[in-house]
């Protein structure tokens, strides 16, 4: 796999391309090209889209993602999630996308027609390449694009599990397939905003079950959305289901409510982590408020993983950063430091997302990591 760091607007000198968010797509995808250049691909490979993009309330999601659409070439239909956010670490970026691209050379099939939230043609509904299958981020709103359940999370959460639970069988997949959830819900930080929507989305699993993160934004591109999510499964080219390992360290924390899901899991030679934060065993934050310590214990509970898969920080390749802080510099550097003494260069690929709150409250930071090792023996 590839994976791409989040790409601004911004200029091989350093500069930030300016207003309107047009200009910022073009010169974001046209830095995603150039890295994927420098590797060897290009636009074709990419299997995966995650778009973060700037949104007051004002802006047309299905405007931004064509925006993105016409950027790619005609053979490109990957799977995207739009996240909208209130600002982004840079100052003035209007937009961050990152990428996941596999070889050509791999069989892909892609979904696009059905009852599923709608995407602009170039995107796929879901899309399966190899051993992985990647479903796009999926709203409670119908394919002509009415929102079903206006500002109850918990139906538009049962809604978006069944079409993604739809999407998944397409492939001749399903939950138990699922490797990572990502839920991105409209929530101020608080535990009441995460655990009703959290219980309904695990509701489609048993134990073990996948890697999760749930990450809370001020708001979704249509008034009354509450929630999107996106997941991604593995299943053998030839249908079969593929054996995992799941891993819960002793020393890492849990949720406040009982879930079903697990820290760590190894498929094959895939393993996803549920986004590490700085928590105890009842959910309540450790050095509340301390950005600093926050990363360092993340980063711990990351490697605790990690080894408890036979791999370790060498073996990640992407990690994706949600903190809590402002727009600008100085608040992205103060955890990037953290993170960087645990690697050595070159390290993984990063993004890093700058938010208003996050799930608990005093909890400031969230790393979602992916990693790849060999397979295990016995698979």
């Amino acid at each position: 796999m590839i994976w791409v760091s989040g790409q601004v607007a911004l200029s091989s000198g350093g500069k930030l391309f300016p207003e309107p968010l047009s200009t910022q797509v073009s010169a974001a995808v046209a830095n995603i090209g150039r890295a994927l250049s420098e590797l060897g691909s290009g636009f074709a490979d990419v299997v995966k889209l995650l778009c973060f993009y700037v949104n007051d309330g004002s802006v047309d999601e299905d405007k931004f993602l064509s925006m993105v659409a016409a950027l790619l070439p005609a053979e490109a239909h990957p799977a995207v999630t739009a996240v909208p956010v209130s600002y982004l670490p840079f100052e003035g970026a209007l937009v961050e996308i990152e990428a996941y691209a596999m070889p050509a050379r791999l069989p892909r099939q892609h979904l696009t027609m059905g009852d599923f939230s709608p995407l602009p043609k170039a995107f796929s509904t879901a899309l399966r390449c190899g051993k992985m299958l990647f479903v796009s981020g999926q709203s409670p709103v119908t394919p002509d694009g009415k929102l079903l359940y206006p500002g109850d999370i918990i139906e538009q959460t049962r809604q978006v599990m069944r079409q993604v639970g739809v999407a998944l069988s397409h492939f001749g997949a399903g939950f138990a397939d699922v490797v990572k959830i990502n839920r991105w819900y409209v929530g101020q930080g608080k535990t009441e905003d995460f655990e009703p929507a959290a219980i309904a989305c695990a509701a489609n699993f048993q134990e073990p079950g996948p890697a999760a993160t749930g990450i809370p934004i001020p708001l979704h591109a249509l008034a009354g959305q509450q929630i999107k999510i996106e997941v991604v499964a593995m299943l053998g080219e030839d249908g079969t289901h593929l054996s995992r390992r799941q891993v819960w360290p002793d020393s890492l924390w849990d949720w406040t409510v009982d879930l079903p899901y697990w820290h760590g899991l190894k498929c094959h030679d895939m393993i996803f982590l549920g986004g590490q934060v700085s928590l105890d065993t009842k959910g309540r934050a450790v050095n509340p408020f301390d950005i600093r310590s926050q990363t360092a214990q993340a980063m711990v509970h990351i490697g605790s993983i990690l080894h408890e898969l036979g791999a370790g920080y060498r073996d990640i390749c992407k990690l994706t950063t949600m903190y809590v802080g402002p727009a600008g510099s100085k608040a992205l550097a103060e955890g990037m430091a953290i993170r960087q003494a645990f690697f050595d260069a070159p390290g993984p690929a990063t993004t890093d997302i700058s938010l208003p709150v996050l799930a608990y409250p005093g909890m400031n930071i969230e790393i979602d990591a992916f990693a790849m090792a060999e397979p295990d023996t016995d698979t």
